[in-house]
């Protein structure tokens, strides 16, 4: 498969002096599902704006849908699709009249473009309440609509900057759904940005995973977590003074495979963790150290992104809730 995006290292610097984006290099494949995956702050949106042409790179080089950065922006704005965090609806208009309004945008006209918005329409579940204003909408169809908008012009290529932030979980599922439709089934090539590590894990193909305005981390969801050497044991301590006696004791324990601090405790990696879990349990007992919170879970891309840079994507508070304890 040839290559529909090139970044060779890219550098957006802002007027302030934030570098924004350092020296980062990635290519994605024509047909992927390409996930660029970090927490806010960390240069996401700034690559997706620059690859876009909605802001200027301060060096480096980009094609994107074989049309150079530079020389060709108007031809790569008839080829992509983009979906930004903020819906571009206009509230007044009806769904019908937004995609209509798009698709005059994009120089569609006729039976052409009214056939196309019967069809996006049902793609995304709106043609029963397409005639009514889209400020009556929920936000789970106000975001289907906009995807709709952004599919108007059958791009060949779709940027979504974090797509789903702000929505419920079942609204949030159902843009999944059709966003893996349409890249299996149009073969639309898909760049997602995303703090979400479940949307990146169950999506792309293909990740990379940016801090700080840098490439940490590049690879599929599951070569990048098998990297890891096995199960998260995840032990919260209530003294943070045992975590340096916790983390000898732990290499002490066949199977251990790797260690790190963690904002409230240690976070071991083993391979059959289950098998092992009685000797730790056992063995920090013995030491008297007990800790407050320990668990057992496959790796996760947060795992991914804690060994590569010493923290969680989001808080270990959140992620907790998505494991069951072992002992409280």
């Amino acid at each position: 498969m040839q290559d529909i995006i090139t970044v060779e290292d890219l550098v957006v610097i802002y007027p302030d002096g934030t570098r924004a984006v350092d020296g980062i290099s990635f290519r994605v494949k024509e047909g992927e599902f390409f996930g660029f995956l970090g927490p806010n702050g960390a240069g996401k949106s700034t690559t997706i704006k620059t690859l876009t042409t909605l802001l200027r790179k301060t060096s480096g080089r980009v094609s994107v849908a074989g049309y150079d950065l530079e020389k060709s922006q108007r031809e790569i704005r008839r080829s992509i699709g983009v979906l930004s965090q903020e819906t571009s609806l206009d509230v007044d208009l009806n769904g019908w009249e937004n995609l209509r309004l798009q698709g005059r945008l994009q120089q569609l006209h006729g039976s052409v473009l009214e056939n196309r918005i019967e069809e996006l329409l049902k793609l995304v579940q709106l043609d029963e309440v397409a005639r009514k204003p889209a400020g009556r909408y929920s936000g789970g169809m106000r975001k289907r609509l906009d995807l709709a908008s952004a599919l108007i012009h059958k791009p060949k290529l779709l940027f979504l900057d974090e797509p789903t932030t702000g929505l419920d979980t079942q609204s949030r599922v159902a843009i999944w759904e059709y966003l893996e439709a349409l890249n299996k089934e149009e073969k639309i090539t898909i760049f997602l940005t995303t703090q979400y590590l479940e949307e990146a894990d169950r999506l792309c193909r293909e990740l990379s995973i940016i801090d700080h305005g840098k490439l940490i981390a590049k690879g599929s969801p599951s070569e990048l977590k098998a990297a890891l050497g096995g199960d998260t044991i995840t032990l919260t301590l209530e003294d943070a003074l045992l975590r340096a006696k916790t983390k000898e004791l732990l290499r002490t324990i066949g199977g251990v495979t790797n260690i790190l601090d963690s904002e409230s405790g240690v976070i071991a990696y083993a391979k059959n963790a289950g098998q092992i879990i009685a000797d730790i349990v056992t063995t920090l007992d013995k030491n008297s150290i007990r800790p407050s919170f320990l668990s057992i879970s496959s790796p996760t891309l947060d795992d991914v992104f804690l060994r590569q840079t010493g923290r969680r994507i989001r808080s270990e508070e959140l992620s907790r809730k998505e494991t069951e304890p072992f002992l409280m």
